[in-house]
């Protein structure tokens, strides 16, 4: 199977606008959040090509001086996979388009492996996206986000095969229950990564926007709206800490989990 890994990066961000140029340090020195991000991309095995998609010029000059691939979207669209739309139709013949979001620079290289790999294995499927289990830590941090207000991660629930019920930026579902740190628990982290088939994804933007994903702001509720199958694969962490930046506070965080991986 032929992919594409299209990264999209918008300097408006509502909650940390100019995100994809803020400087994270690292055991390499200070890069920028969609430098990792790329870099991460190019670590993936079995890739084709990887692009940065963004309406930006701001972006779209950084990308370039350090040797990304920029492809220019629309400033019209709404979120990144209409953004990764875009860049499939400008860039056609690939039979998987990879979503890795300009937030992650933290995604392992085998989490976007196993999800092409389950749509190979899954011909009915979609869309696939990873899903990790949270430990006690992971859990409580999100309840802590909550508490405060701060929109966190994103979790998911998912039924058998793997198929996609639900996604929230609540914490679902609700257990009741204290663990420790190193508890498994029924709750899963959705990860922000999304492998598509073409088909699907060009179907995307001429879905109207459903109730669900307008309430949560969770562009994958779009394809559970219009009855598309989403797969959940689940992916292990295999020791690697794992964390999105949607907040300024979520910098020292990601910057601590990378001096700890070295």
């Amino acid at each position: 199977m032929s992919v594409l890994i299209a990264i999209p990066a918008r300097y408006a961000s509502t909650r940390y606008p100019g995100k994809p140029l803020v400087s994270l340090k690292g055991p390499d020195g200070e890069k920028t959040l969609i430098r990792r991000s790329w870099e991460a991309a190019v670590a993936v095995q079995g890739v084709d090509r990887v692009v940065v998609a963004t309406d930006d010029t701001r972006i779209a000059d950084h990308a370039t001086g350090f040797g990304a691939e920029v492809v220019m979207t629309s400033p019209a669209c709404q979120n990144g996979t209409e953004r990764c739309a875009e860049v499939a139709a400008a860039l056609p013949g690939y039979d998987v388009v990879v979503n890795l979001q300009g937030d992650a620079p933290l995604t392992p290289a085998w989490f976007v492996e196993d999800l092409v790999a389950g749509l190979r294995a899954d011909p009915e499927a979609d869309i696939a996206t990873p899903v990790l289990r949270c430990d006690g830590r992971a859990l409580n941090g999100f309840l802590a986000d909550r508490r405060a207000g701060r929109v966190g991660g994103t979790t998911a629930v998912f039924g058998v095969g793997g198929r996609g019920l639900y996604f929230s930026k609540e914490v679902i579902p609700y257990t009741g229950k204290t663990y420790a740190d190193e508890d498994p628990t029924p709750v899963f982290h959705h990860v922000g990564v999304y492998a598509y088939r073409p088909a699907a994804l060009h179907a995307y933007p001429s879905w109207p926007l459903g109730p669900l994903e307008a309430l949560e702001g969770l562009e994958q509720l779009r394809f559970l709206e219009n009855g598309r199958k989403v797969l959940c694969v689940q992916v292990q962490a295999r020791g690697r800490q794992f964390w999105e930046l949607n907040n300024p506070s979520d910098v020292p965080v990601i910057e601590a989990m990378m001096a700890a991986m070295g």
